[in-house]
């Protein structure tokens, strides 16, 4: 399966990859090279939104129990 690069670079992943690797639009791939083969893949899921909860984990201080919150969300 070949692609042409574009003068910006780009290359378009085949349909039927992106929906192998169940990439898409917005996902993040990773790209690796070893010697002179480059390979690419669907980056672990992750990335900047879980760092973020992440560091949120466990920070609350309410004191409300899961099912309190949940009952003040739908008053």
């Amino acid at each position: 399966m070949t692609r042409k690069v574009t003068t910006k670079g780009q290359v378009t992943i085949p349909q039927e990859l992106r929906e192998k690797l169940g990439i898409h639009p917005g996902s993040t791939v990773e790209f690796g090279v070893e010697d002179d083969v480059v390979t690419l893949r669907k980056a672990a899921a992750g990335g900047r939104g879980a760092a973020i909860v992440g560091r949120m984990r466990g920070t609350a201080t309410s004191g409300l129990t899961t099912d309190q919150i949940m009952r003040l969300t739908r008053e």
